[in-house]
């Protein structure tokens, strides 16, 4: 029985990120943050097991590109253990190769998304959703999927007051 509660699901990554610098706290997950504090939604951080990602933007950029050509399923850590609860999902991904994190894929692997309605939210430098909420949708092939929301990294990392305003806007905008 769905009990109309609401989860914020993100992959995030700190280290040098390209026009924004080096950061402690990953773009993605600062729009998550506001996401579920804004809706009172449960948040989950899927983050990759043994994390061999490189903090530098370059090396990083390559990795992700082989784990994509590849379709690597990362290993996780953890899960969300009363998915069923949930009836709404927010997924949140950086934009890399117009795709999201193999990390994600993981996630969304693992669990029936058929009585979910997703909700996309994607953190980039210049690409915006790019395909992703198609992937999503052919990934978890979800009941319902809502308009995603695309926000510049360097917008979220630097200008939080405006990155919240555009959350809120849009939140309001899909029905919250």
């Amino acid at each position: 029985m769905l009990k109309n509660k609401k989860l914020v699901v993100y992959f995030s990554k700190v280290g040098e990120q390209y026009n924004v610098g080096i950061i402690t706290e990953g773009n993605t997950a600062i729009v998550a943050k506001f996401i579920a504090s804004a809706i009172g939604a449960d948040i989950f951080e899927v983050k990759v097991k043994n994390d061999t990602y490189s903090a530098s933007y370059k090396t990083l950029a390559d990795e992700t590109l082989r784990e994509k050509k590849i379709g690597a399923r990362p290993n996780i850590v953890g899960d969300v253990t009363n998915f069923d609860e949930y009836d709404t999902v927010f997924i949140g991904s950086p934009n890399w190769w117009a795709d999201m994190p193999m990390a994600l894929y993981t996630f969304i692997e693992r669990h029936d998304w058929s009585d979910k309605t997703i909700i996309p939210f994607v953190t980039h430098e210049g690409s915006g959703l790019s395909s992703i909420p198609a992937y999503m949708k052919a990934a978890a092939k979800p009941k319902a999927m809502l308009g995603g929301f695309e926000i510049y990294g360097h917008t979220a990392q630097n200008n939080r007051d405006e990155t919240y305003e555009k959350i809120i806007i849009w939140l309001k905008n899909i029905g919250f």
